[in-house]
């Protein structure tokens, strides 16, 4: 019994000086989703979804939740934060290619279509990400006509 609670005391040691150590946060004071939004120019219906249930990890700016402040949640949450910005960075839509935005669209459409994006993860604790059937049909619909802009020449100015 005397080993279990070094343990147990060793443990919570290692939780309280956790909590002085912080990864750093996705913010950015910047109208981060300007050149995205501009250029894509989704309804306001599909701005609103992917405000709600993409930007979050997708975008140089995370609104974090309270319980962000609690190691090791922190460190979860940045690392699915930097691996969602590493395959879409809405935030960095101007530096990409068109064959790379293009490919991009096809990628966000197929991801939400079979339901593998929001994760659900991320859909416990934030309600208004879970997509209605509705609302995936017009993320896909709005994605697939964008797609044009960056398919035979179509590019936009």
């Amino acid at each position: 019994m005397k080993t279990l609670k070094k343990v147990m005391i060793g443990l919570l040691v290692i939780f309280i000086a956790t909590q002085f150590y912080r990864p750093e946060k996705n913010i950015s004071k910047e109208n981060h989703t300007a050149a995205f939004m501009e250029e894509t120019n989704p309804p306001n219906e599909v701005k609103a979804i992917l405000k709600n249930a993409c930007f979050d990890c997708h975008s140089n700016n995370t609104v974090y939740p309270w319980y962000n402040n609690i190691a090791p949640v922190s460190f979860w949450l940045a690392d699915h934060v930097e691996e969602g910005k590493s395959e879409l960075n809405f935030s960095e839509w101007s530096s990409y290619s068109d064959k790379k935005k293009d490919h991009k669209l096809e990628e966000l459409y197929e991801e939400t279509e079979k339901r593998a994006m929001p994760l659900k993860e991320y859909t416990w604790t934030h309600h208004e990400a879970r997509l209605t059937q509705d609302q995936i049909d017009a993320v896909v619909k709005w994605a697939k006509d964008t797609r044009s802009l960056y398919q035979l020449g179509n590019q936009p100015k």
